[in-house]
């Protein structure tokens, strides 16, 4: 099932993460938040991580990208704010586009690539685990294309060995 904000991307379930109330609690194994989490609001995002705790079964996880800022920090840092920091199939991507959202989209009109909060892998993590998740796994890709962050948290209880295990089928290799 695929839940989007975005009418136009035609998603089986419109709604947003903050109100997941047309998806039944309990109902899903995995969700898959793909480069979303960071189009909230900071106090917006543990109502969003309450909302996917509610939906998972008691032996739900979910796989939650987005982009490094610490990583895209460094590039600013080193005064490339507007430099590409890679290409990607819809064009250059320097760091504003990373930390602000996507430039290009929005001024086509999709405000919906706006970006709002960001995270580092330690604040990713916490803010996991303060919503509830019970087992968080975090890696960070600090280099480019990528400058993203993959966290794995589970609702339950899991050993190291379960959490790399679902760590290398869904993060990348």
């Amino acid at each position: 099932m695929r839940f989007d904000i975005d009418q136009a991307v035609q998603p089986d379930v419109i709604g947003t993460m903050t109100d997941m109330s047309t998806v039944p609690s309990q109902s899903v194994d995995a969700i898959f938040s793909s480069h979303n989490i960071e189009h909230l609001y900071p106090h917006e995002v543990p109502v969003a991580l309450t909302e996917f705790l509610r939906v998972l079964s008691d032996v739900g996880f979910a796989v939650i990208t987005c982009p490094d800022l610490q990583s895209v920090c460094s590039l600013v840092a080193n005064d490339q704010l507007t430099a590409a920091a890679y290409t990607s199939p819809a064009g250059p991507i320097a760091p504003i586009d990373i930390l602000y959202g996507h430039r290009a989209a929005m001024a086509r009109g999709n405000l919906y690539m706006a970006h709002r909060c960001g995270f580092t892998e330690t604040v990713l993590r916490g803010t996991l685990q303060a919503a509830g998740f019970k087992t968080v796994a975090t890696m960070a890709r600090v280099y480019a294309p990528y400058f993203d962050l993959w966290a794995l948290a589970s609702k339950s209880e899991r050993s190291e060995a379960d959490m790399r295990a679902l760590a290398a089928e869904h993060f990348p290799g």
